[in-house]
């Protein structure tokens, strides 16, 4: 089994290990070694990437026997080898772990809700907790409680106890392992088994930020995100803020409320130009079936938009349908060749019928109802076929 050497020291970069196996993993090397400081991905938490011998770590997995997998970018020999990990993303990662475990613990306290997954992500955190009822008071107090914690700067320490012990010590969580179990120990505020790598003292943490919390699976998921990590997500959304606020000449802090006020506005205005629109639509039906001479009884409308939306011309020969009389056939170009035939109530007639026999004889697909029916997938080539045929469909 692979040393682990991250469970005695998470702030060991630099090791020297030998290569005890060599492995193919389809365009991937693989390499066993005898000790690694690499953390591989578990708990929650990612694995450590970095530099072995010349290869550069992708990834890294630990097998049920204990042995760790590192999953490299080139081939390593057998023997001797120097490690180093990424610093950067392994303190990231101590930060938003130790992190984890204070807030789990602050929403014990606050609200009794123990957590039951938690996620490392690549810009923020999640933790998922058994409470049913989330609300802001509780966010805030459990994120107050854990900054609390962490500007206290309590020390954190790593116990090797048996399992027997556990129930003693009073641990957050239980644990499934046998044997020595590995607990983290935040000074006078929690302790919970956990493999993963973290702080020495509560205060590396930097601070703890609540970003977001939804219901989830009957629960809560909270989005947090800690040291490093936390002052660049509240230092971008800072930035957002004083540019939209500068862009209506306001405070961030009234930002909410001239949003809502916009909102309004929008609203009253998208109202205001679909009764205008449909208007406009109204008044270019009664222009078109002017225009349109009367064939069989009928007033037939026959035209071809290239720069026309689908759904415009939809809504105009609904208008036109609308009036006595009228049969509205009309084509679009704009995203490929699109038809849409309607007719009025006194016109005798199956538009989905229309539409299915000239598919049938063109090419193209579509259908609908009585009154109304359209395809597409029609060849532009061949949109002037189609508005002959469905022209004298309703011409027989």
């Amino acid at each position: 089994m692979t040393k682990h050497l991250y469970y005695c020291d998470s702030y060991l970069t630099e090791f020297s290990a030998q290569v005890r196996d060599v492995r193919a993993l389809g365009d991937k090397h693989a390499v066993l070694l005898d000790q690694t400081a690499f953390y591989p991905a578990s708990g929650g938490q990612p694995c450590d990437t970095g530099i072995l011998g010349a290869a550069h770590v992708l990834k890294v997995e630990e097998d049920e026997a204990g042995n760790i997998l590192h999953i490299l970018d080139s081939s390593l020999p057998a023997g001797p080898v120097t490690g180093k990990v990424d610093w950067e993303r392994r303190f990231d990662h101590m930060q938003q772990h130790t992190g984890q475990h204070i807030l789990s613990q602050a929403f014990v306290k606050i609200g009794g809700a123990q957590t039951v997954s938690f996620h490392l992500g690549q810009e923020s955190c999640t933790i998922d907790i058994d409470l049913a009822r989330p609300d802001a008071g509780v966010m805030h107090t459990a994120e107050d409680l854990a900054s609390r914690i962490v500007f206290e700067d309590r020390a954190v320490r790593v116990l090797n106890v048996d399992r027997s012990e556990l129930g003693s010590l009073g641990v957050r969580k239980e644990s499934q392992r046998e044997g020595i179990i590995r607990v983290i120990d935040v000074e006078d505020f929690d302790r919970s088994p956990c493999g993963g790598t973290h702080v020495r003292r509560t205060g590396e943490v930097g601070m703890i930020a609540v970003l977001d919390f939804e219901r989830y699976k009957g629960g809560t998921r909270v989005e947090f995100a800690c040291g490093f990590r936390a002052l660049r997500i509240l230092r971008g959304d800072h930035e957002v803020l004083k540019t939209l606020g500068k862009l209506h000449s306001a405070h961030p802090y009234e930002l909410p409320r001239l949003m809502e006020k916009l909102a309004e506005e929008r609203s009253a205005l998208v109202r205001e130009n679909s009764r205008m629109n449909e208007r406009m639509m109204e008044m270019e039906a009664l222009e078109l079936i002017g225009k349109a001479g009367r064939t069989s009884g009928k007033t037939l409308v026959r035209r071809r938009y290239p720069d026309r939306t689908f759904d415009s011309v939809k809504l105009l020969a609904q208008k036109i349908a609308a009036l006595p009389g009228a049969v509205a056939l009309l084509g679009v170009t704009q995203n490929g060749a699109q038809v849409v035939v309607a007719r009025s109530a006194d016109v005798p007639g199956n538009c989905g019928t229309a539409i299915k026999e000239t598919a049938a004889k063109l090419g193209g697909k579509g259908g609908g109802r009585p009154e109304l029916a359209q395809a597409g997938g029609i060849p532009e080539s061949a949109l002037d076929a189609w508005l002959d045929a469905l022209e004298q469909y309703f011409l027989q």
